[in-house]
This record gives C-alpha cells, sequence and structure tokens, in this order.
C-alpha cells in the first residue's frame, strides 16, 4: 500500500505523513503533511455517491482576488525554480513560496522540483484526494500572493486515469483515482476463486495502456547484459504453471486500526484479499534461461510500467531463494482464473509470489534484475514494513524494519454483518481464513459470545501440498441462537500448521503505517425476536 515515494506532487507522501498533531511557531510543514496524509484519510470516508466524485474531479478553486496580496505574472513564477531563487508553485490563480519545506519533504526536493516555477495542477490529477478543503487550508499558509488578472487561465490538466477500465459497481472504492477498491463481505466468502471483477484492486498509479504485441519483458543477465523476452516468447518457450495462490494486501482490516488512532491511510475494511488461479511461466525457469543458477545469492527485484510523471515506476523485490525454489512456485502469469489477465491486475504480465504481501506481487512487470540487495525502490525501503506501536513519525527508523515478506495468520467473518440483524434459531456464520509463507489452516475457532465459548468451524477448499499452501480456506459454522439472546458477538481465530495463532487484541497492534491487522476479528449483530 500504500503511496509512492517518487510522486512529483508537494504535499502527498502519505507514508510518511505524521499522525500526531503539533503546535507553536515553525510547526505547519509537519502540519502540512499531516493535511497531505489526511486527505487519504479522508477520501476513504467520501467514496460513495456523487459526493466523492465531485470531490475527486473537482477543478481547482479559483481564489477571490484579495488586494493585499501583490500580484505576479507566470513569467515572474517561472523565474523561481530554485532555493538560490525560492521555489514559487502556483495553485489556480495563487501563488506559493515552497522553498522552506523542500528538505522535509517525504518524498525528497527532488520531486518537489518537478513542478518548481510552474503549477501544481497536473502533478496533483494523480492524487484527487488531495484537492481537499483541509489541504487547501493549509496550503494558504505558505501563499505570497497572486497571479495577475491577466493571466488567462491554465487548460485543466489531462486526466491522466482517463484510460483506466471498467470496474464493477459491487466493489467499494477507498479511493477513485488511483483506483482502489474491494469486494463486499457477503460476496468475498461465496467464492473459493474469487471472479475476476470481484478481486480486490490495489493500484498505485493510472492503469497502464499496454500494447501485448510491442510488449518485451526485460531482464538483466549476470553479465550485465539485457535480455528481451516478448509476451509470446514466454508462452511458447517455456512450460506453462498453474498456481492456485491468495493475495492479501498489508492494510487489510486498517480500518479497525485507524479506529483506534487514524493512520490516514487508505481504510480498507476486510476485503484486501482475494483469491485465484494464476498460470503462467515459472520466474525460476526464465532466471535460469537469463543464465542465473539455483545457488546464487541475493534479491530478485521488479519493476513495473506504471509511473509517474518523473518516470519513476513502482518496484518491489523478492529473496532470490524464493524466486529460484522449486517449491517456491514463483510465476511470471498472464492468465487469472483461466483468463487473459486483466488490466487492473497486471495485463500483459505479472510476478506472483506465493504466500508474500501483495505488494510484491508486481504489476504491468517490465523489467527484472538480480543484485546483493533489495530493490530501492520506495515501496520496498519506506512503506511495507511493522513497527511498534511507539514509534512515530518523528522517531521511525525505515532502515531497522525488515521489508514484509510472509503474512500472519488471518481469518475473517464475512457473515452476518454488524449490518444486518438474525432471529434466534439456526444461523449459518461464514468467512475465510489465510496464513502467509505457505503454511495450512488447520483450525478456525468461531465464538458467539465474545470469546467464553468456542466452536470449531469447517473448513472448504481445495487441498495443497505441505509448505506450498499458498489459498485461503473459506470456512462456515452452523449455529444456534437461543431464543431471548439480544446480541450476538461473534469472534473467530485461525490456527496455522505451526500453531501461530491470531493474537486477541487490536490495540497492541497499531502502528504508523497501519499493516499486519491480523488479531480477533469481532462483529457485533443484533438478534431480533422474528
Amino acid at each position: 500500500m500504500t503511496w509512492r515515494n517518487c510522486l512529483p506532487t508537494y504535499w502527498v507522501q502519505l507514508p510518511f505523513c505524521a499522525h500526531s498533531t503539533w503546535n507553536g511557531a515553525g510547526s505547519r510543514r509537519r502540519r502540512l503533511m499531516v493535511a497531505a496524509g489526511a486527505g487519504l484519510g479522508v477520501c476513504s470516508i467520501l467514496v460513495y455517491g456523487k459526493h466523492h466524485w465531485q470531490a475527486a474531479t473537482a477543478e481547482p478553486p479559483t481564489a477571490t482576488r484579495n488586494t493585499s496580496f501583490p500580484h505576479f505574472t507566470r513569467e515572474e513564477v517561472a523565474r523561481h525554480q530554485n532555493e538560490a531563487n525560492r521555489v514559487w508553485v502556483t495553485y489556480g490563480s495563487e501563488v506559493f513560496d515552497v522553498t522552506d519545506f523542500l528538505e522535509h519533504h517525504p518524498g525528497g526536493k527532488n520531486k518537489i522540483l518537478l513542478a518548481a516555477g510552474g503549477a501544481l495542477e497536473p502533478f496533483w490529477a494523480l492524487y484527487a484526494m488531495h484537492e481537499q478543503d483541509h489541504v487547501q487550508e493549509i496550503l494558504q499558509e505558505y501563499k505570497i500572493g497572486e497571479l495577475s488578472p491577466e493571466e488567462p487561465p491554465l487548460p485543466s490538466p489531462d486526466d491522466p486515469y482517463a484510460n483506466d477500465p471498467p470496474r464493477h459497481p459491487a466493489l467499494r472504492v477507498n479511493s477513485l483515482k488511483p483506483f482502489n477498491a474491494e469486494p463486499p463481505p457477503e460476496l468475498l466468502a461465496e467464492y473459493f476463486l474469487t471472479p475476476n471483477q470481484l478481486f480486490f484492486k490495489r493500484n498505485h498509479l493510472p492503469v497502464p495502456v499496454v500494447d501485448p504485441e510491442a510488449y518485451h519483458l526485460c531482464i538483466q543477465s549476470p553479465s550485465g547484459q539485457n535480455l528481451f523476452f516478448s509476451l509470446q516468447d514466454l508462452k511458447q518457450n517455456f512450460p506453462k504453471y498453474e498456481v492456485t495462490t491468495t493475495i492479501q494486501c498489508a492494510g487489510n482490516r486498517r480500518a479497525e486500526l485507524n479506529a483506534i488512532q487514524n493512520t490516514n491511510r487508505l481504510g480498507w475494511s476486510i476485503g484486501a484479499i482475494s483469491n485465484a488461479c494464476w498460470g503462467g511461466a515459472r520466474l525460476r525457469d526464465v532466471l535460469m534461461k537469463a543464465g542465473y543458477q539455483p545457488g546464487d545469492e541475493g534479491h530478485v527485484s521488479f519493476e513495473g510500467l506504471d509511473k509517474d510523471h518523473s518516470g519513476t515506476v513502482y518496484g518491489a523485490s523478492i529473496p532470490f531463494q524464493k524466486a529460484m525454489s522449486l517449491e517456491g512456485d514463483v510465476l511470471l502469469a498472464y492468465e487469472m482464473n483461466g483468463e487473459e489477465l486483466p488490466r487492473d491486475h497486471g495485463f500483459p504480465l505479472r510476478v506472483i509470489v506465493p504466500g508474500v504481501v501483495g505488494a510484491r506481487n508486481v504489476k504491468w512487470l517490465a523489467r527484472i534484475t538480480v543484485g546483493p540487495e533489495e530493490s530501492k525502490n520506495h515501496w520496498q525501503q519506506k512503506d511495507y514494513k511493522g513497527f511498534s506501536s511507539s514509534v512515530t513519525w518523528e522517531t521511525v527508523d525505515f532502515s531497522k524494519a525488515p521489508a514484509i515478506q510472509e503474512m500472519p495468520i488471518q481469518s475473517v467473518i464475512t457473515e452476518p454483518s454488524s449490518k444486518t440483524s438474525v432471529s434466534p434459531g439456526e444461523l449459518t456464520v461464514k468467512g475465510y481464513a489465510w496464513s502467509g509463507g505457505g503454511q495450512r489452516v488447520i483450525r478456525v475457532d468461531v465464538s458467539l459470545d465474545g470469546g467464553k465459548n468456542w466452536q470449531e468451524a469447517t473448513l472448504i477448499g481445495e487441498e495443497q501440498l505441505p509448505g506450498r499452501v499458498w489459498a485461503w480456506k473459506l470456512w462456515q459454522l452452523d449455529a444456534f441462537v437461543p431464543a431471548g439472546t439480544k446480541e450476538l458477538n461473534i469472534v473467530c481465530k485461525a490456527v496455522d500448521t505451526s500453531y501461530n495463532v491470531q493474537p486477541e487484541r487490536v490495540e497492541p497492534l497499531w502502528n504508523i503505517l497501519g499493516v499486519l491487522n491480523s488479531a480477533w476479528h469481532r462483529v457485533r449483530v443484533p438478534v431480533t425476536k422474528d
């Protein structure tokens, strides 16, 4: 999840946005970071209905002219493109001096300088949720003037998301631009293989448009030579394998963490997880064709075709041993559930890394390199890492935390929900359970009274090889609700083959990135007389 370090905007680096509030002189740069992150949190609240659509697509507001501010021409603004001469930008008809913020920008000042002397609009178009009132208010603190009334308004920037694919209307949207959405709980556990249209969507930037006939995957050989493989090369020259595996975003169930203290990141409910059968060439086979051997060491880094205005792309890496292991089942996938890979899920080629966090399953794969170190990409180095609840944005040191790879044991109740009611008598409780690293879920315990009494659910799903159990288990409990019961406090917890079990409470799991929530899942359901 996560939001890119490389985005060429001024206040958009959401993973770094503090969750605390500062007071006093000199604090506005930090409060601006808070507001930047809060833009995403607000977006998750406003996703439904026309109000969010308007917030996400609205034109920048035209400020009321204030004679107390000096007027500047665009030519004058353009002269301020470096620190020596101050760095100015415009938004709408207003002029801002952001020089003092350069060194504190979480994505690095070079990203800010991409728009130095020019307009913010083309960059903020990538993340429409930043065009929120609270961000605008704090941006005003940097205002130094207004554009001359004689300056014609700039044309609206082209919508970088105009070519995104259509999506299923049942998806619950967490952000429109970029598009991030999850299936509703009542559909999530209905299918062992999640239908492609309902599979959760996690995008960081606009979905690239790729011509499959012109597509080539670049792999750097051990000698440093670039080797290129067309889609047809991968389909015709390498055996096709199929792997059924679950992909889960590290931010799944973040909404429960946000309820404790807002992380200002996408408020995923329980649906940032899905399961599919993927088809493609084994990464191991392709790497060996490029000259690599199983005994080598290091990391395999992936880069996607989705990019920002500066050309910086999404990237991630996995250990070389995982990539080369026959039991690792890592694929270069071009099929999903027996169909051509959908655009939202990486067409024409993506990496499927079973058993690890979704962030490493890079979509729209463009380039593969092997080296002694992990990917230097922002998402590998400064996102998708777990921290203690005591760590704040002022004390965090990303270099001291390993990047998330394998995920912890997880289970969730999908039916019934707190938005429904049940009647006394027979009741069916449903959900899913999954554990990372190929661990098999051996048991799901369910309680109807908050954990006082437990019953064992029935597990549903295909059998897989020991140590290579990549797919989730759906589970079901047929229970009985006694007459006179006013409310059910339904709780579930799963256990895997290593006897890892979910922790009871969510509070100790809170962290500044809002990741790795694997606490018991709880749903309170009212009971009606009928």
